[in-house]
């Protein structure tokens, strides 16, 4: 009886063997976020009204999908495919003084993997 007990766990154990081969989700694609860098102006850094915006965005940004908003206030921006990834560039809501603000980013990747960053200014009078 014992035999015949270890020959039937056989085909079961090489089924759930090739089930394993096959990876749990965590092993599907990398999610590769897109990344920004090079503020200007700096993070905490004293700006006018209005004032001029730009960053880097990484190549593997999907341009169509950056958005930029400034406390609450939807920012125009244009976006220009540099060797390095998208410069991207704008100018801050005319409605913003006397205040800090944050810029905030947020971009789906090449995967639609979603990223964001920011920084900090503080808009004078």
């Amino acid at each position: 009886m014992k035999a015949w007990q270890i020959l039937g766990l056989g085909p079961l154990l090489l089924m759930c063997g090739a089930v394993w081969g096959y990876g749990s989700s965590n092993s599907s694609k990398a999610c590769a976020k897109p990344g920004f860098s090079q503020f200007y102006p700096p993070d905490k850094a004293d700006v006018v009204p209005n004032a001029k915006f730009s960053f880097l965005a990484s190549p593997n940004t999907r341009p169509d999908t950056i958005r930029v908003v400034v406390k609450d206030l939807s920012a125009s921006i244009a976006v220009k495919p540099v060797p390095q990834g998208y410069q991207v560039s704008g100018m801050l809501p005319s409605a913003l003084h006397g205040t800090f603000a944050r810029i905030n980013i947020s971009a789906e990747g090449a995967s639609q993997c979603k990223g964001s960053g920011g920084w900090l200014v503080n808009i004078g009078e």
